[in-house]
């Protein structure tokens, strides 16, 4: 388990530090499929805890992985506008949504 989170802590730091190109235009994700909905955390509540240790991580990547690990077994829940703008809360919506659908 520690060699899992040791690797997760890599990519975020890894994904933190790569240099991005000439700003040709603000980033657009593709959009998600429609899928049913439920309200995603609000910024400032501080998530359940996850079945993994985040303590190093930033609230927003914490809230992130809740509301991904919560997409992956019921409605989707996700806040679009910070999906799209926070690297930290779509880095964590995505890690959580992909580790807690193998579970």
């Amino acid at each position: 388990m520690s060699r899992f989170l040791a690797g997760v802590a890599a990519a975020v730091l890894v994904a933190g530090c790569a240099s991005t190109g000439p700003a040709t235009g603000p980033a657009t994700p593709a959009p998600a499929p429609a899928l049913p909905s439920a309200p995603p955390l609000p910024r400032t509540a501080e998530p359940p805890p996850p079945p993994v240790n985040l303590s190093g991580f930033p609230l927003p990547y914490r809230q992130g992985y809740a509301d991904g690990c919560a997409s992956a077994t019921g409605p989707q829940r996700r806040d679009a506008q910070r999906y799209a703008q926070d690297g930290n809360y779509r880095t964590g919506w995505t890690d959580g949504a992909s580790l807690c659908r193998k579970r």
